[in-house]
């Protein structure tokens, strides 16, 4: 099948949705790969580099291919030139678009949206909605501190001292932990607030401090955000007034998909903040979390704070943005073409595929098949109980310490332990008084491990086992039987713990190797 990638008919659309690198991954899994000519340029990947990757640089007839992939919804001039039985792959924003629903499914053409996939951990990898707010939420800090004008980090001058910036986040999804990282990467002191609790964890290991709304949010099904209840909103207004007047960058992340954006900062609250202070919009592509966003636009209010309402902040990224786009392109590819034969394949059974089939044309008749079916994304499992863990962990050890078998192991143990005494030479006494302790002390620390570090805890034994296997080749030409036959038992015994332990930990490090694409 032939994979057409258009140059974006959107207006100042730098993005492409597909790299020369995913045009290779593409090409990897059977399919033909057909580029417009000037696809890539706006962002920096030109014609040449896609031939090199395999692909063929083709005019307008790229939108007569088997799958055509966009960014966004091509305008209706270019979807007349797709031809009945092809497959349309881009952010559809279904929910709000019933007409193109229809128009698809009256055309013969099987639309997938990739703004609709489940946040789902196997679907991550497909998620082009966080890949993007990723990048914005690092280039809203980028825009902010060029329009504050002053140094983001402290400093200690012969001049004086230059207080850090203080960076205020609303919102801690993608976008919001990106701008957090970056923002204390940057040297600022941040603060983030967001409706989940379990948010807070994720707030603090970026390095910002996690102002709480004391009310919890309704959990989360899908994996979006939910709509505050008029409580929450009552709460969360006060927080919001309080922390955008102390702080000098506010960044607003709150998106609520299908829906117009809340309303977080008030004008009055834009009133309160400092002349110089400067408020970054991420939601103003859907009306905006400020009062006085205007979508698109950059201004100052008459007391001096800049309001930044960008709605293209990925596209000013564009060469890292395609990139990103195209590799969710491509690994949705590898879900749908599961024989690497370039034939497509949906499989509805698939809670991804499912998901993300707005119109499906099976070669007879299409089918609409939008809404699909809810998908339940469980949130942040609630901990055990420190003392509920240890109940459950009581028996297993006491059957460990107190069972028969443990009991006439160490009985054996004391019999030849002292065998192996009343036979050794009396200057060794003080050796096996170091033995005994070592065992003795060995033992109640490794018990006291929980099972689940087992495993690296025997990787970890091979350099003491490495010392024990070199002491018994030593000893292993003594002239006392006794000492020839331990040591022989100790090479043994050390040798298969530290090839084993070797075994295990090239299991575990082929775990994190991340597979060829």
């Amino acid at each position: 099948m032939r994979i057409g990638i258009p140059v974006e008919p959107g207006e100042n659309q730098p993005l492409v949705a597909a790299t020369p690198d995913t045009v290779g991954k593409l090409i990897k899994l059977g399919y033909d790969v057909e580029v417009q000519a000037g696809a890539g340029e706006d962002a920096a990947y030109p014609d040449a580099l896609y031939r090199e990757a395999g692909a063929s640089i083709v005019g307008e007839e790229v939108w007569e291919a088997d799958i055509v992939t966009t960014l966004d919804t091509p305008p209706k001039e270019k979807r007349d030139l797709m031809r009945s039985g092809a497959t349309l792959i881009c952010r559809m924003a279904p929910g709000r678009n019933e007409e193109l629903i229809n128009e698809l499914a009256n055309r013969g053409i099987t639309g997938l949206a990739m703004d609709a996939v489940p946040r789902i951990s196997r679907a991550q990898s497909m998620d082009v909605l966080s890949s993007m707010a990723n990048i914005a939420g690092y280039r809203a800090v980028i825009e902010a501190a060029n329009a504050f004008g002053r140094l983001f980090t402290g400093q200690v001058t012969a001049a004086g001292k230059v207080p850090p910036a203080k960076v205020y986040v609303i919102g801690a999804g993608v976008a919001g932990l990106a701008a957090i990282g970056t923002a204390n990467s940057m040297g600022a002191i941040v603060k983030a607030t967001d409706l989940r609790v379990e948010a807070g964890e994720q707030v603090e290991s970026m390095g910002a401090e996690f102002v709480a709304i004391q009310e919890e949010a309704e959990k989360s099904e899908d994996g979006y955000a939910k709509e505050m209840t008029q409580d929450q909103a009552e709460l969360a207004a006060k927080i919001y007034s309080q922390q955008s007047a102390e702080a000098d960058i506010v960044i607003t992340t709150a998106n609520i998909p299908g829906r117009t954006s809340p309303v977080l900062l008030t004008e009055e609250d834009v009133a309160n903040m400092r002349p110089g202070s400067v408020v970054v919009d991420l939601a103003a592509a859907n009306g905006g979390n400020c009062a006085l966003t205007k979508p698109g636009e950059v201004f100052v209010t008459d007391n001096g704070v800049t309001i930044i309402g960008y709605t293209d902040l990925a596209g000013r990224l564009p060469g890292q943005a395609s990139q990103l786009f195209g590799q969710n392109i491509v690994n949705l590819f590898k879900l749908i073409t599961p024989e690497k034969d370039g034939q497509r394949v949906l499989d509805l059974d698939d809670e991804i595929i499912r998901t993300i089939t707005v119109t499906l044309n099976d070669g007879q008749e299409t089918s609409v098949l939008w809404p699909p079916p809810p998908v339940s994304v469980s949130v942040a499992p609630q901990q055990q109980p420190a003392q509920d863990t240890q109940a459950a962990e009581e028996p297993e050890k006491q059957a460990f310490m107190g069972g028969p078998f443990a009991k006439i192991g160490l009985a054996i143990a004391i019999l030849l332990g002292a065998a192996i005494v009343l036979v050794s030479p009396l200057g060794m006494s003080g050796n096996f008084v170091v033995l005994t302790l070592a065992i003795v002390l060995g033992f109640y620390v490794i018990s006291a491990v929980t099972p689940t570090l087992h495993t690296p805890l025997m990787s970890e034994t091979n350099a003491i086992s490495g010392i024990v296997l070199v002491g018994a080749i030593l000893q292993v030409n003594s002239p006392n039987i006794i000492v020839t036959v331990l040591a022989f038992l100790a090479i043994v015994v050390s040798s298969v713990n530290v090839f084993g332990g070797f075994a295990i930990t090239d299991r575990m490090l082929g775990m994190f190797v991340k597979e060829d694409a």
